[in-house]
């Protein structure tokens, strides 16, 4: 007989995208697995899925299936071995004054305002238009799981940085942090690092970062925190940068 803890990931359905652009390796065809449906997919059901490879954008619980490539490598930190390298130890203590205030999801016009300025920074060529409101409502204040929306100001109560997180099982997902990216402290580094305390305080063995790709320069900092796990062929193994 199944085990019963099995059961929510079985009855889900999976399907594979047509192919699409890869947003990570120039001229690369890239290709979804895609589980459904949503309403099936608790925090859980979520929480094995991402232990099998998963990821979500909004609903959208996906994991790469290309038919030619397999450069997507699912990554997470080893919380409880972590040792922080010397400039990720300088990122943490140039950044004392943070105050960090944790909610549910939720609407804030000041946050899209910031995640619009970090888009225009990070991403100039994708261009603003009237759907990005919708976009920022869908892929990061949609969910079925449970996830925390974490704003970070500074010491004059400024918006610097927010992080949307979701709360496993068995440690904590990064969804997506956005923040200014000509503030001082290296931000990105910092949330990661904030994280890390985040799951050790909850007693969580495990920070998932979504996806590295060795060939793709945007993912070299995940594989900078070390120890850390990476998933192949279904297995999770202990990896070094």
């Amino acid at each position: 007989m199944s085990d019963p803890k099995d059961l929510p990931v079985k009855t889900l359905q999976f399907y594979t995208t047509a192919d699409y652009p890869c947003s990570y390796l120039p001229e690369r065809a890239a290709r979804s697995q895609v589980a459904a449906p949503t309403h099936l997919i608790d925090t859980e059901v979520y929480g094995e899925l991402v232990q099998r490879g998963f990821r979500r954008s909004g609903l959208f619980t996906y994991r790469p299936h290309c038919d030619h490539c397999a450069a997507c490598l699912p990554i997470r930190i080893d919380v409880n071995a972590f040792q922080p390298t010397r400039s990720q130890r300088r990122v943490w203590a140039r950044q004392p004054e943070l105050a960090v205030r944790i909610t549910g999801l939720r609407w804030d016009d000041e946050h899209f305002d910031l995640y619009q300025r970090y888009q225009l920074d990070r991403h100039p060529g994708a261009g603003m238009d009237d759907d990005m409101q919708a976009q920022y409502r869908q892929f990061l204040l949609t969910s079925r799981v449970d996830t925390r929306l974490a704003e970070f100001r500074d010491a004059e109560g400024v918006l610097q940085m927010v992080s949307v997180i979701d709360v496993l099982e068995d440690g904590l997902s990064a969804v997506y942090t956005f923040f200014e990216t000509h503030a001082r402290g290296s931000l990105g580094t910092w949330a990661i690092l904030w994280q890390v305390e985040q799951c050790r305080m909850a007693k969580l063995p495990w920070l998932y970062l979504g996806y590295w790709i060795q060939e793709s320069r945007k993912m070299t900092y995940k594989s900078a925190f070390n120890p850390h796990q990476l998933l192949r062929s279904g297995r999770w193994a202990d990896a070094t940068s």
